[in-house]
């Protein structure tokens, strides 16, 4: 265990969480928050102002490295920024988006692919979830129900609220959806900031039985979830975190977790990556209070969405393997990540390692072709992959 030099601490911007009007009305520039000197001047990208042209995808595509036998190609083009993905029970591909507003669909037509903008104007659908004819839409501070969506993608009925003990703030407020085999709904609640003491009713995992509205708290000390699964073993929820950031460009590394105890402090503020302390909340405090990472995935690459492998197109070692899209660095001098990860590991989260599945979107230091940002499972047992740097989906298959 290590803690960051007095040296970095005194160089911090900090704000004042403890302050009702920080949650109220977080700072514009929260995502700075205790800046170290060697991290000044580094800002998120900007993402593309369109989806790339399908030329430049087949392009792009062209770079990519997968094991052998494997191949990848454009599933659907003009996804405007592309996130979490869903399957209707008839075939009918659901994709949220980051920024935009918009949930898509996108259909079989004649062979071609058809991408349908069916909602228009929401904060933040970047979590979408499908279940028994209802299409499910976190938008920030409520969570929305679409009842018979795939007949109704010309106009879609008007939504249900069904969840609304959500906070209204955007940063770290775009989530991620997951349902398990009761139909219970896994949510990530990140705090407004890069680091800080949140209240109680952040930096946390709940699960929502929708039927009663209820919110069970399954994890806390969470910073920043965008990923989740359950494990078709053990039925045990499995999340990535980003860690973090202002520290260096290799501290400290981003995770994969799992909920094995109910309600289990993973952290956050006071320790990262299981060894480190933070230099400002970990004081009097040591990592071996808090439930350790999994996996760490390394620093800055942000994994987001995640999947447990559970087809039979690909070669019988990835049955329940974990695969992990990491969306790629921007606090750091030169980016990682911007691949698709392989995590291994049995039921009960021990001998858990990884290894690189898809590259390539990387172009340079500080240069991407694509962003992977989530993972879906097809019927014949291919995925697609969310890109929403590039505005795609894209398909992975093997073939011997």
């Amino acid at each position: 265990m290590f803690m960051v030099s007095a040296a970095h601490a005194q160089a911090l911007k900090s704000y004042d969480s403890t302050k009702k009007d920080f949650w109220g009305h977080p700072p514009a520039d929260c995502f700075l928050g205790d800046e170290t000197q060697t991290q000044k001047g580094l800002a998120p990208d900007a993402s593309p102002a369109l989806p790339a042209s399908m030329a430049d995808l087949e392009k792009n595509l062209k770079a990519i490295k997968l094991p052998k036998g494997f191949k990848i190609s454009v599933f659907a083009s003009g996804v405007n920024s592309a996130r979490q993905m869903a399957w209707g029970d008839k075939g009918t591909l659901f994709v949220g988006s980051f920024g935009v507003g918009t949930v898509y669909a996108i259909t079989d037509n004649d062979g071609k692919k058809e991408v349908k903008e069916i909602l228009k104007g929401l904060k933040m659908p970047t979590g979408i979830a499908f279940r028994d004819g209802a299409l499910y839409v976190v938008d920030i501070d409520k969570i929305l129900k679409y009842e018979n969506a795939e007949a109704s993608l010309d106009k879609m009925p008007e939504a249900k609220v069904i969840y609304s003990d959500m906070p209204s703030y955007v940063a770290h407020g775009w989530k991620y959806l997951t349902f398990d085999k009761e139909g219970r709904l896994y949510v990530p609640f990140g705090p407004p900031c890069n680091v800080c003491l949140p209240p109680t009713s952040l930096s946390q995992v709940r699960r929502v039985n929708l039927a009663t509205g209820e919110a069970e708290l399954m994890a806390i000390g969470v910073r920043n979830s965008v990923g989740g699964d359950i494990d078709p073993r053990s039925g045990d929820y499995w999340f990535t975190e980003n860690a973090r950031d202002w520290v260096s460009d290799d501290l400290p590394s981003d995770k994969l977790n799992h909920i094995a105890k109910i309600g289990a402090h993973y952290g956050y503020p006071y320790c990262h990556q299981g060894t480190m302390l933070d230099p400002k909340y970990g004081k009097g405090h040591s990592c071996s209070e808090f439930t350790p990472p999994a996996l760490n995935l390394g620093a800055h690459v942000a994994p987001l969405g995640m999947k447990f492998y559970s087809g039979s197109q690909f070669p019988a070692d990835y049955k329940n393997n974990i695969l992990i899209a990491e969306h790629g660095s921007w606090n750091r001098h030169k980016y990682q990540g911007a691949r698709i990860m392989r995590v291994t590991t049995d039921p009960q989260g021990k001998s858990v390692k990884q290894e690189v599945f898809a590259s390539g979107w990387l172009t340079g230091d500080k240069a991407f072709s694509g962003r992977p940002a989530d993972i879906v499972l097809a019927k014949d047992g291919s995925i697609l992959v969310a890109d929403d740097w590039a505005g795609a989906i894209y398909r992975i298959s093997y073939g011997k």
